[in-house]
């Protein structure tokens, strides 16, 4: 139980740092990376059965991706 509430605890800070960097421009390349590494280790956490490094690595990977998708729409203009 313990354990589970200190992965929970640490998703919630990860999250919250990445809604204070919302409106901040991130480098495509980086943004790339990190959506890639994301994937990998939400499949990671899906085939080890840890939910708290699902949940996080998921949120990560959606995150990175909409980073993407703002990065090629300011691109386009």
């Amino acid at each position: 139980m313990l354990t589970i509430a200190i992965g929970v605890a640490g998703l919630v800070f990860i999250v919250a740092g990445w809604i204070i960097s919302i409106g901040k421009d991130v480098p495509l390349r980086l943004s790339l990376l990190y959506f890639i590494g994301s994937v990998f280790l939400t499949v990671y956490a899906v085939l080890g059965g840890d939910l708290v490094f699902t949940v996080l690595n998921l949120l990560a990977s959606i995150f990175s991706g909409a980073q993407i998708v703002k990065a090629v729409v300011k691109a386009k203009k």
